[in-house]
């Protein structure tokens, strides 16, 4: 029970990886609050109907009233915000083109969830765990940035602000005993992803080191330590666990 009495918020935690975060987060002991634009998972009324320390809040992360609106939830439910994990992010629906083909449109609709989305969330939690002097925030990157991924050219873009602010915010709110890290996965097979694979899993596989398909199990360790307290000394940092496809 290493999360024990901390509350922690997961966006995009109604279905694909965030809801294997929520998942494991309560059972360490944390009271999780998942975050989606959709409602419609039954494993979301699962989960919430079995642990009494679980809620879920439809939340448009692009909309700085419905972030804020969260964070409020969160707090006037359980008290306070120990940790922040940046899930919600668009990339399994994207199409793979050329990165002259992509339209604008396209590059606003990335940027707003996957950057935009990212900040409204950190602004929204920030004062409550500024009034607590302690909190954790977890932003969700990715291996793409390492590897100059081709064909999702706004995506990786994307995932490399969030890299970037990872580092700005670590500076800016340290002194406030605030810490600011990222996971960076490889390409994670589940749900959503093996709807549109096309046989990049054992194309991945094959420049792994471990040489194996990566799960959302894989991830869990990694979003655990840095929720918990065994991470306090640690911001800043993004940590790369994609089984040694790139070494950054």
């Amino acid at each position: 029970m290493r999360l024990a009495d901390s509350v922690v918020i997961v966006t995009g935690g109604g279905s694909g990886l965030g809801m294997v975060y929520a998942r494991r987060l309560a059972e360490e002991g944390a009271a999780v609050v998942l975050a989606d634009i959709r409602d419609g998972n039954p494993e979301i009324r699962k989960l919430t109907a079995s642990n009494s320390r679980t809620l879920f809040v439809r939340a448009d992360i692009r909309s700085p009233q419905e972030a804020q609106q969260l964070a409020a939830t969160t707090v006037s439910k359980f008290g306070r915000v120990d940790a922040l994990i940046n899930n919600a992010a668009l990339f399994s629906n994207l199409d793979r083109r050329p990165f002259e083909e992509l339209t604008v449109e396209e590059w606003e609709e990335v940027l707003a969830v996957n950057v935009i989305g990212t900040f409204t969330c950190i602004r929204a939690v920030v004062p409550t765990m500024k009034s607590q002097k302690r909190g954790k925030i977890i932003n969700v990157a990715s291996n793409v940035v390492h590897k100059g991924l081709p064909y999702l050219f706004h995506y990786v873009a994307s995932k490399g602000a969030v890299m970037a602010m990872t580092r700005a915010l670590a500076r800016e709110l340290g002194a406030f005993g605030i810490t600011v890290n990222a996971i960076a996965p490889g390409y994670v097979l589940h749900e959503a992803t093996a709807r549109t694979d096309q046989g990049r899993n054992h194309q991945v596989i094959a420049l792994r080191a471990l040489g194996r398909t990566e799960t959302p199990e894989d991830l869990l360790g990694t979003i655990v330590f840095l929720a918990s307290s065994d991470s306090d000394f640690i911001t800043g940092q993004t940590i790369v666990v994609d089984g040694g496809e790139v070494f950054a």
